[in-house]
């Protein structure tokens, strides 16, 4: 008998389960998945003969939690946090198996079937799931509204207005995440050199790493996702061979990417591979992060995202809905150009729902391969597709298959709350459509649109913007000419959320159709920020505290190093030490943080984190001059 990964379509029910169930009794548990508003999943182990005997219950809503137990403030509260788990039938459900627990019967691994669903509070669905479930659906009924009223729009896409039958919001993601020997450390000198070098970039993988990796895309394929390949990413030093022929001290970035799917089930494919992929490689002993920037100094981890929409003809072929008539003489249909203008303009409100942590910002650094700015590329030329990796987003396309056409996203992070950030970017890329269509003008004319110089007066796009690039925006621009032409990026996460108050136009983007209603926007800002000042306060100035005291002062100095101690022992002082005429910088930001200060909180997160990378950088001058070899 083989293991059961994935659950039947036709058996997504109470008669279904009792038929699969019956036939693996290694799957012992049940538990109903929901995702929160901060990007976290429920689990709970439901004992399978319970489930069966209350079935019908359970997938009727029939699992409670409160809402301390889930991130959804100001709206599951102390005296109304009744929230129920909804089984969503409509996605793929699966098997988790525990491969360190063994059925005694079998030899089988013990599995948890776990089912995707949503979170329910009085009669109204609230998770991150049902927010990219209500974005599909809002989206499919405007987009068939919008090609009835402009039916040239879809004509210049190469389809017929009068065929579609509706519409398919297509997404995948790519998940970049560092692994390592457990307590290995490496010198960031020793890794920055040798991603100068490429020195790991796609080569082959060995030991542990690869078994775990090959172990990984198995499994993936196991479970539906159609893993497309897995690699070694820009990041990592070569491993030692220990004294038993086994390599130790490993540090590696690595790359797994799969198959598209809709966007729902592309977010839940996600969340399924981080889970899968760090416990295959624990496994193998080897310790996953899927921090955004879990070392300075060197490359973090994105996770881009495709984004793309099909139109479902009555026949059952698909078209994309981006892809010009003639590809040969257009980068994109007027609805692409539309998607990539509403993506674009509305950003300063999506960014929020995309970069939110301290964590995720210390990945946004100049020449690291991470967006700073609010610019795309196309390409050089139509016949020549390009990959420009300094831009926000990019142009992806094949000529030899038109359904390929998509936007990849390159700001997203591992830990970005996936499900959040794709409806945020459907309901933005809509409002460029709808205008575009309304427009009347073609591909040829919205290129020269998008490509306008930065004063150029646009009745869509800004006029002190420019949004086109087809340059490397870290080598060609200086940062000051940067933030002219692309918009001073956000650099905590106080600013980006205060950019859903500054950017009220670009909000409203969002909350068409009341996707992202009013009160989800309170409950996400509010957890957002609680979640910042409290990792930051009791966790960022902590773990900074223990680095400043670990500079200590060393024999053995010559003149250059004792001026160079002075100087540290100020920075330790600055940051770590009050004195009567000072307080120190992680006694402002506890301070700041205890008073809801957001705004000063924001200003020294930064002063903090400029002093820590100068203390840092000179203690390390310091110790190496004093003991070169």
């Amino acid at each position: 008998m083989k293991l059961l990964y994935v659950i039947p379509e036709t058996e997504r029910n109470a008669a279904g389960l009792r038929k699969c169930l019956k036939a693996h009794p290694e799957i012992r548990f049940a538990s109903l998945t929901a995702v929160d508003l901060g990007g976290n999943d429920t689990d709970e182990k439901i004992p399978i003969g319970h489930f069966l005997s209350h079935i019908d219950e359970y997938l009727a809503g029939g699992v409670q939690t409160d809402g301390s137990s889930v991130i959804l403030p100001g709206i599951a509260t102390l005296n109304d946090g009744k929230v129920d788990l909804i089984a969503d039938p409509a996605v793929r459900w699966y098997v988790d198996y525990n491969h360190e627990h063994l059925d005694s019967d079998k030899g089988f691994p013990v599995g948890t079937l776990r089912i995707p669903s949503f979170l329910k509070h009085r009669d109204r669905l609230i998770d991150s799931r049902a927010i990219l479930k209500r974005t599909m659906v809002s989206l499919s009924l405007r987009l068939s509204t919008l090609l009835a009223e402009c039916p040239e729009a879809a004509r210049q896409a190469g389809i017929d207005p009068y065929s579609v039958r509706g519409f398919d919001l297509a997404a995948a993601t790519e998940l970049e995440f560092w692994v390592r020997t457990p307590g290995a450390t490496i010198t960031t000198e020793k890794l920055a050199v040798s991603q100068i070098l490429q020195e790991s970039y796609w080569k082959r993988t060995k030991g542990a790493v690869r078994t775990a990796l090959e172990h990984s895309l198995s499994l993936l394929e196991s479970y539906g996702l159609n893993p497309e390949m897995g690699h070694k990413e820009v990041g990592g030093v070569k491993a030692v061979i220990g004294g038993e022929g086994d390599f130790d001290s490993i540090m590696e970035q690595l790359e797994v990417d799969w198959k598209y799917a809709d966007a729902l089930q592309a977010a839940d494919n996600e969340l399924l591979a981080r889970i899968m992929i760090k416990e295959t490689f624990r496994r193998h002993g080897l310790e996953v992060t899927f921090m955004a920037k879990p070392m300075e100094g060197v490359a973090g981890s994105g996770e881009h995202t495709h984004v793309s929409i099909m139109a479902v003809l009555n026949d059952g072929t698909r078209r994309n809905l981006f892809t010009p008539v003639d590809m040969s003489r257009d980068f994109l249909s007027p609805l692409g150009w539309g998607a990539l203008m509403g993506l674009l303009r509305n950003y300063e409100a999506v960014g929020p729902f995309v970069t939110a942590s301290n964590d995720a910002f210390n990945r946004l650094e100049p020449g690291f391969e991470a967006p700073v700015c609010i610019v795309a590329s196309v390409g050089h030329d139509v016949t020549l597709p390009s990959r420009n990796r300094t831009v926000l987003s990019g142009l992806v396309r094949d000529m030899d298959n038109p359904l390929a056409t998509r936007f990849e996203v390159r700001s997203p992070n591992p830990h970005t709350n996936t499900y959040l950030a794709l409806a945020a970017f459907y309901q933005a890329m809509f409002d460029g459509m709808a205008w575009a269509a309304r427009s009347d003008r073609t591909s040829g004319q919205l290129e020269i649109d998008f490509s306008k110089k930065r004063g150029d007066p646009h009745p869509y796009l800004e006029q002190d913007r420019a949004y086109r690039s087809e340059e490397d925006v870290f080598e060609h621009f200086g940062d000051e000419e940067r933030n002219t032409l692309f918009g001073k990026p956000p650099a905590t996460v106080w600013e980006t959320l205060q950019n859903l108050d500054l950017h009220p136009q670009k909000l409203a983007a969002l909350q068409a159709d009341n996707v992202f209603s009013p009160e989800v926007l309170y409950s996400y800002r509010h957890a957002m920020l609680l979640h910042w000042m409290t990792e930051l306060s009791d966790r960022l100035v902590p773990e900074n505290a223990k680095a400043v005291h670990a500079c200590v002062r060393l024999p053995g100095e010559n003149r250059l190093d004792a001026q160079r101690w002075e100087k540290i022992q100020e920075l330790k002082d600055d940051l770590a030490r009050d004195d009567v005429d000072r307080i120190s910088v992680f006694h402002r930001i506890r301070n700041a943080a205890a008073c809801k200060d957001y705004a000063s909180v924001s200003a020294l997160r930064l002063e903090m984190s400029k002093k820590m990378k100068e203390l840092t950088d000179l203690y390390q001058q310091y110790k190496q001059n004093i003991a070169p070899f």
